[in-house]
């Protein structure tokens, strides 16, 4: 049997729980202050009123019935009997610290729950958050997932992220010393920039010192900015080819210990634009294995040259 070419999420929960841990998507029904005036309006480009999310809370399911749901389904789906709670929709640590606090302990507790993974912005992690974060991770894994997208000052500008690279820079810093797990969002393809502004990007994440890394190529949903940008001819989405390409070009620059999340993105059907390609995870999956292989190329093996 190979050995695989990069490090998964998944082979690395198994390798710490000794056996597979599946994801549970909540939805808490938090904003995001790049939505409601606090530091931007109208959110970043790419990102429509649903934020990703699942809309189950606005449907009357709370935090513990979507995790039971969760449970329920994904145990006579794939057999799994360990579970982390996603809070993935907009911003997870925006709001009062002590609804929070409420918030994440609702999420875990049930036994079988073994962690949390909670995604937002790097310029809104309070410390308050922080230290909750931090008295959970003694009793749970706990991943904050911040969402950076590019390190380029102008690009961040562009699709109107609301901050700069070094509000990831403060917040990883805060969040590494109180010994959580970091992992950081970042986007291929986005409006302008190059693979090579792609790789400052990823050598840039890979000397901050956090643990993990998701990687999507950008995609064009319904009701964004994007979309209209898109129709008017002022932004190309990239070809699977094209995005093979910079994966693992970015995927080569990373260390070898750095987990990887995920390389691809599951968008929702109803609401992609373009490109088409990305509805076929599989394809994209078995793509990017098939040229790894081709080329003999792993993660960090030009690790050496950041």
């Amino acid at each position: 049997m190979s050995q695989p070419r990069y490090r998964s999420l998944s082979s690395w929960l198994k390798e710490l729980f000794s056996e597979s841990v599946r994801k549970i998507t909540i939805d808490a029904g938090l904003g995001c202050p790049n939505r409601d005036g606090t530091f931007g309006v109208g959110g970043c480009i790419y990102c429509n009123s649903r934020g990703s999310g699942t809309n189950a809370l606005n449907q009357g399911q709370s935090v513990v019935e979507q995790v039971d749901r969760g449970i329920e389904f994904l145990s006579r789906r794939y057999r799994a009997r360990k579970f982390i709670a996603y809070f993935q929709s907009f911003t997870n640590t925006y709001g009062d610290p002590e609804l929070l606090r409420e918030l994440y302990s609702s999420a875990t507790t049930r036994q079988e729950v073994v962690g949390l993974a909670i995604g937002t912005r790097p310029d809104c992690v309070p410390n308050e958050v922080l230290d909750t974060l931090s008295d959970l991770n003694r009793e749970k894994l706990v991943w904050l997932e911040l969402g950076l997208q590019s390190i380029h000052e102008r690009t961040l500008g562009l699709i109107n992220r609301g901050h700069g690279p070094e509000a990831f820079l403060d917040a990883t810093e805060r969040a590494l010393k109180r010994g959580l797990f970091v992992a950081a969002h970042i986007i291929l393809g986005l409006p302008g920039e190059s693979v090579d502004d792609m790789v400052l990007t990823a050598r840039t994440v890979a000397r901050s010192g956090i643990q993990g890394i998701k990687i999507h190529p950008l995609y064009v949903i319904s009701g964004t900015p994007l979309e209209n940008m898109f129709q008017m001819g002022a932004y190309t989405p990239m070809t699977m080819e094209q995005a093979i390409e910079a994966t693992l070009t970015v995927l080569e620059v990373l260390p070898k210990e750095m987990i990887i999340h995920r390389l691809t993105s599951d968008p929702h059907p109803e609401e992609l634009v373009a490109p088409a390609w990305m509805l076929d995870k599989n394809l994209v999956r078995n793509s990017l294995a098939s040229e790894m292989e081709r080329r003999n190329i792993s993660q960090g093996s030009k690790q050496d040259n950041n």
